[in-house]
């Protein structure tokens, strides 16, 4: 298993540990995990481009790893109260949306590659995390990023639906 690969794992364990800490009342502890986690998204992908080591465990489990962990902080931070479920549904449906039209695009020999939009919805949904985690409850830092990301969110959702509709329309869908 390659390094990129590795990263990809670690921060998928980082996730509990994140969970925990947040858990245990220790707010700045799990947002240093959780920065930890997120920083090693940009890592295994700079690595993997460099390196030219790019893999098909990686292609499958980066995005994913992506995925579990803004859903799982977002979620956890919703239920204190920190974010609106509104903005936690908004990620939860657009990533169950794109990763649909991933499987479909797959399924018909169509490789999805993450846009650069979808790489600045996931910085914004990293940030707001933070920033939930650090700032005093309802802090207005908070609530704009949580509108930008939410913005973001749909934009490259509708991006992607947009970009990929012959891939929906065509044949037995």
């Amino acid at each position: 298993m390659n390094l990129p690969n590795k990263l990809t794992l670690l921060r998928i364990l980082l996730i509990p540990v994140c969970l925990l800490l947040w858990a245990l009342g220790q707010p700045v502890f799990s947002a240093i995990v959780f920065a930890l986690a997120a920083l090693t998204d940009f890592l295994d992908g700079y690595i993997a481009r460099k390196q030219n080591i790019i893999t098909v465990f990686g292609k499958f489990a980066d995005p994913v790893a992506d995925k579990i962990l803004v859903l799982t902080a977002m979620i956890f931070l919703c239920a204190d109260g920190i974010l609106p479920a509104w903005a936690v549904c908004i990620v939860a449906a657009r990533e169950l949306m794109v990763d649909g039209l991933r499987l479909v695009a797959v399924g018909k020999g169509t490789v999805i590659a993450a846009g650069w939009l979808g790489k600045i919805k996931t910085n914004l949904q990293f940030f707001c995390i933070l920033a939930g985690m650090l700032l005093p409850k309802g802090h207005w830092v908070t609530l704009a990023l949580t509108i930008a990301m939410a913005v973001m969110t749909v934009w490259s959702g509708a991006k992607y639906l947009w970009g990929y509709r012959d891939t929906i329309t065509s044949g037995g869908m």
